[in-house]
């Protein structure tokens, strides 16, 4: 009942308790995960293995994250920017260089991992494949099936479901909800997301799985 095995990711963080808190939800989430914790072994890393997808610290030992935009710009490897810098002429940068985007520190997972996917999209590299009780969701076709059976879901409908299946039991607010799935600011009207989020429980069966949580917005409730 978990995310199947899907795009690789390098994952540059010199810390250690970040870096495994990243590697764990994304491994969560169906990707595979590679890890490195300074510039001079994710070089190597690129040079020796293919990535879908790399997310760079700046500040690292041997090898700044800046750097190592070269090597992933050679080996032709999407980037995202993970650091604590958040001055403007570091996000230019950075930007500059080639990343694909840029997330200051302290972030949260959903947003991330919202963020992953958008880039792999972009790429077409979406290429994992998520499960969670009899649903099988086809990322690279962006195709839903129950017990086999394909189910037809809105381009809202489905992206709702991949950001519950990639957020298991995490309770989800609605604001963060709108702003990934829409992508625009929210700005307090809860009705769509509940319509929303109403209908997709009805077309996959999970009406007693994703559950309303008061105040918050929803979960689904997944047994480990």
């Amino acid at each position: 009942m978990t995310a199947g095995s899907g795009n690789r990711i390098l994952v540059v963080e010199d810390d250690p308790a970040i870096l495994e808190l990243i590697r764990k939800n994304l491994e969560d989430a169906g990707y595979g995960c590679v890890c490195a914790g300074d510039g001079k072994t994710a070089a190597e890393r690129m040079d020796e293995e293919k990535f879908d997808m790399a997310l760079l610290d700046i500040m690292l030992p041997d090898m700044d994250g800046f750097t190592l935009m070269d090597y992933c710009n050679y080996h032709k490897i999407p980037a995202v920017f993970l650091t604590a810098r958040s001055d403007v002429n570091d996000k230019v940068r950075g930007l500059k260089l080639g990343a694909e985007d840029y997330i200051v520190k302290p972030f949260e997972i959903v947003e991330l991992l919202a963020r992953v996917e958008r880039v792999l999209r972009r790429y077409d590299k979406g290429g994992a494949r998520l499960q969670v009780y009899d649903i099988d969701v086809d990322t690279e076709a962006r195709l839903v099936r129950k017990a086999g059976e394909l189910i037809p879901l809105t381009p809202k409908e489905y992206a709702l479901l991949v950001m519950f299946i990639r957020n298991k039991n995490i309770a989800l607010f609605r604001d963060r909800i709108y702003e990934c799935v829409w992508e625009e600011e929210y700005m307090g009207d809860s009705r769509t997301v509940d319509l929303h989020v109403q209908r997709l429980r009805k077309k996959v069966g999970l009406e007693d799985k994703i559950v309303p949580v008061y105040k918050v917005g929803y979960r689904l409730e997944v047994d480990e």
